[in-house]
């Protein structure tokens, strides 16, 4: 079910930095039990806030995890990319990823904006002047993909990618390009954002944020958990990674992207059915072949509804079952996308559904959504489809499939 032209393309490694559990073997047990990531906000003051509640990494230690990089040398954005990468290098097998043939692509929403709160603090008490030199280092977005690259010693193409939420979806799309270009051999494909003030700030005031937890699908859903993490992917082509007797976790069957350009934050459904037939075609697979959906599900009234009714229009009225690991995660912004496509994977390979967790009541404006509600189901997933959307109508779905 490879679009035809196109090399197979493969999933090898995963590396997961979430709220929920850093690394492969931890996040898929989080999702298996429905964990929830979620909780009061420790990383700043929260005096001012009505709504306080993230889905920080607690604990995280780089320094345990990466081998390469300094970590004190990196904001915090640029650190769980790299920690992400190391991880997902060691699930591959310890592949050698350095060298000019591998490729690095990480999606961001925000970059390093805790560095650039710490350099308007220090403005603001301090008074105008040049910025602290450590500071001002670490601030270009650029260096998130720079950092998982300098982990690994990859000097391939590294590229940053701002497209939003859907950025770990535009990263894993890119990273195919280049391969099938012949530009790679191997690519490490995700995202990475980090819990901030101004973004906590800027959701509050669109009105966006839950009260107390996130409840994708819910009649009573009432906004989004900001969150942070990083993630990222090994691909690789089926030949190479047969050829060294890796584990495979599924393959990249395509991608497809739109941009309606219609609004701001608004999503839309023609677009967002137009992005799902793109990425169906483009990946030679038809809806009826399609066995989960990770949504985009953010939890709140209108892009549930929209990505309902477009999710609808394409499969009809009795769709995949399509569940927001979101609800345990909270929204990781530019990794979002990312550890969704790690759900699927995960799916693919391991055979259940992730859950949305606190579903308490149906919508009856949702009809036909199965949300997989509370508890994780056993399934046989041969196709998934992993949706991300984000504001400026920046659109992408990536599907995989089971290596067969």
């Amino acid at each position: 079910m490879t679009a035809t032209g196109a090399r197979r393309i493969v999933i090898t490694g995963m590396g997961p930095v979430s709220g929920i559990g850093t690394g492969i073997t931890d996040f898929s047990a989080a999702l298996r039990l429905g964990k929830s990531g979620t909780g009061p906000i420790r990383s700043f003051d929260t005096t001012g806030f009505l709504r306080t509640s993230a889905g920080e990494v607690d604990g995280f230690r780089p320094e345990n995890i990466v081998r390469r990089i300094d970590p004190g040398q990196w904001g915090r954005s640029a650190q769980f990319a790299a920690a992400a990468a190391r991880l997902a290098a060691t699930d591959a097998g310890d592949v050698d990823l350095s060298g000019e043939r591998t490729a690095v692509v990480m999606g961001t929403t925000s970059g390093e904006i805790v560095q650039v709160e710490e350099m308007a603090r220090r403005w603001h008490e301090d008074g105008w002047g040049l910025p602290d030199h450590d500071v001002a280092r670490r601030v270009p977005a650029s260096r998130v993909a720079l950092a998982a690259a300098r982990e690994l010693g990859a000097e391939g193409e590294v590229m940053t990618l701002g497209t939003a939420c859907a950025a770990g979806n535009y990263a894993l799309g890119y990273a195919c390009d280049l391969i099938n270009a012949g530009e790679a051999d191997a690519a490490v494909a995700g995202g990475a954002d980090s819990v901030a003030r101004f973004i906590h700030a800027g959701f509050h005031r669109l009105g966006a944020l839950a009260a107390d937890s996130s409840r994708p699908f819910d009649r009573d859903r009432d906004g989004i958990i900001t969150a942070e993490g990083g993630v990222a992917l090994v691909l690789e082509t089926l030949e190479s990674a047969r050829a060294r007797g890796a584990r495979i976790y599924a393959e990249i069957l395509g991608y497809g992207m739109t941009c309606d350009a219609e609004h701001p934050v608004a999503p839309d459904e023609d677009s967002i059915a137009r992005c799902i037939r793109t990425a169906h075609e483009r990946a030679g697979v038809t809806p009826g072949q399609v066995d989960y959906i990770c949504a985009h599900g953010t939890g709140t009234k209108a892009n549930d509804l929209v990505e309902s009714n477009a999710v609808r229009a394409v499969f009809g009225a009795a769709p995949p079952p399509m569940s927001s690991i979101k609800s345990m995660l909270g929204h990781a912004m530019g990794a979002a996308a990312g550890l969704g496509a790690v759900a699927c994977a995960l799916s693919i390979h391991e055979g259940f559904l992730p859950p949305t967790v606190n579903h308490r009541t149906p919508d009856p404006e949702l009809a036909g959504i199965d949300p997989v509600p509370n508890a994780s189901r056993t399934a046989d997933v041969r196709v998934a489809q992993n949706n991300g959307f984000a504001f400026g109508g920046n659109n992408a779905i990536v599907l995989l499939g089971r290596v067969t």
